[in-house]
């Protein structure tokens, strides 16, 4: 069975829609499934049973990496073409199936995508580590001792969440008396962030600090796959550790939490007092501005609901 899996440039919506890659890789006797998406998003895919090729589509001027996508795909006839991106890309190639999202802007982003085979429920994301990516996080993280996992960064800095806070929950969280006392604090991030987060390894004692800004993705999903609790802004690695099934605390601003809140039984979501819509429609509020949007989000707040999940999810 030739399948055809359009997906999103972000590493964000890629990783939500790994859902409905494992229907179909499990649906379909002999997958040989061709994922096209954007270069960031690409390692997500590279190794899973089922998956023959990963076609990495750069952007380029006049929509010159659709037209590379058409003249790798149109050769090919194909079962079955789902696309996530809405493109004309399914109605021109041959195809016996054709699945294409339609814009919605009112379903949580795992049920949009869930959709489009009309899906109930929804597939729930997930990834592929390989035996030797776990046995790494093993050593990494072996065991015996909480790991708080931490998400400062974010791909936009008006929804980041001052990191001076990061590093205060931290020390509530893990210092004496704290809920994870002790603990280990995971920290990570996209490749060349650490700037961005030097208020954290300022606060967090060396010897309890693991250092994983810039790691693979993967990588860091086998991590988070061994966490006690996830901490982070709306961001790729939010959805990464839910995806993972790390109890996940997203931190929300200037975003859709009702599209993007973080998936799954073992997620939750924060936000300060006002809306995204006041957020948003305040006059002072400045789009093109890198001040975070998220300073009416407390410590005290993020702390409460951390506890909570935890409360909820451990056993």
């Amino acid at each position: 069975m030739r399948l055809l899996f359009i997906t999103s440039n972000r590493i964000g919506d890629a990783i939500l829609s790994s859902g409905l890659l494992a229907h179909l890789l499990d649906s379909y006797d002999d997958p040989q499934v061709t994922v096209a998406c954007g270069p960031v998003a690409a390692p997500l895919f590279a190794g899973i049973p089922g998956v023959t090729k990963v076609h990495v589509m750069r952007k380029e001027k006049w929509a010159g990496h659709w037209m590379k996508l058409l003249g790798a795909t149109l050769g090919t006839k194909w079962d079955v073409v789902v696309d996530l991106r809405g493109s004309a890309t399914a109605y021109i190639l041959r195809a016996n199936e054709r699945y294409v999202l339609k814009a919605d802007h009112t379903l949580p982003r795992v049920q949009h995508i869930g959709s489009v085979m009309d899906l109930t429920p929804s597939p729930s994301p997930r990834l592929w580590p390989g035996d030797n990516v776990r046995a790494e996080a093993k050593t990494l993280l072996p065991g015996g001792q909480s790991v708080l996992a931490v998400g400062p960064t974010a791909n936009w800095p008006k929804k980041m969440w001052p990191v001076e806070r990061f590093a205060a929950l931290v020390a509530q969280l893990t210092g004496v008396g704290g809920r994870l006392e002790g603990a280990k604090v995971l920290l990570t991030g996209g490749p060349g962030e650490q700037e961005q987060v030097q208020a954290l390894y300022e606060a967090i004692p060396e010897e309890r600090l693991i250092d994983q800004i810039g790691a693979d993705l993967i990588a860091t999903y086998a991590q988070f796959e061994r966490v006690a609790l996830f901490v982070g802004n709306d961001s790729g690695l939010m959805h990464l550790a839910a995806a993972a099934g790390a109890p996940t605390l997203g931190l929300f601003g200037p975003t859709r939490d009702d599209l993007y809140a973080p998936w799954g039984a073992n997620a939750a979501f924060v936000r300060g007092a006002r809306s995204y819509d006041e957020i948003v429609g305040d006059p002072a509020y400045d789009f093109g501005s890198p001040a975070s949007a998220m300073t009416d989000l407390s410590v005290k707040q993020v702390l409460k609901a951390a506890v909570a999940l935890l409360d909820k999810t451990e056993p």
